[in-house]
């Protein structure tokens, strides 16, 4: 636990939960990538695909940048790789003349497929000693902390 006299309560057990978070998240990336290896991924890729692939529809390489939270450039780059593989095409967008839509391929769309499967197997074992409803709760905090920091961000 973080004692540190300079903050509250309330911000030493956020300073802690936060050190959590990058602890898992690179954990998460490391797994991400020993799953989608076989398959020709790295994490990153995966979840530039998994940005379209949940959305449903082509997205322009800021719009994926927005909903993953990073910047426009690291997706730039890794949708060009993934280009370059052929798990997406790029469309011209009849919204934005400068700004493509980014399309997943039948390639990837099979690929997700086996990730699916994969992921969802990993999560069972993952979740198998955790109760639903810690898990669920978890999910609420993170959420809440996501709008929150989206709140007081400043641009």
């Amino acid at each position: 636990m973080n004692t540190d006299a300079t903050h509250t309560p309330q911000g030493a057990a956020f300073t802690d939960l936060i050190l959590q978070v990058f602890r898992l998240n690179g954990q998460l990336l490391v797994e991400g990538d020993r799953l989608t290896e076989p398959l020709g991924l790295t994490s990153a890729r995966w979840q530039v695909l998994g940005a379209l692939q949940t959305e449903g529809r082509p997205l322009t390489v800021a719009q994926i940048g927005r909903r993953m939270g990073v910047s426009r450039q690291n997706v730039q780059r890794i949708a060009n790789d993934l280009e370059d593989l052929g798990f997406v095409t790029f469309e011209d967008n009849p919204d934005h003349k400068r700004s493509r839509n980014i399309v997943l391929t039948p390639a990837s769309v099979a690929t997700l497929e086996k990730l699916d499967a994969v992921q969802g197997h990993w999560a069972n074992v993952m979740a198998e000693t955790m109760r639903e409803a810690d898990l669920r709760r978890a999910v609420e905090v993170i959420a809440m902390i996501a709008d929150r920091c989206e709140e007081l961000k400043t641009d």
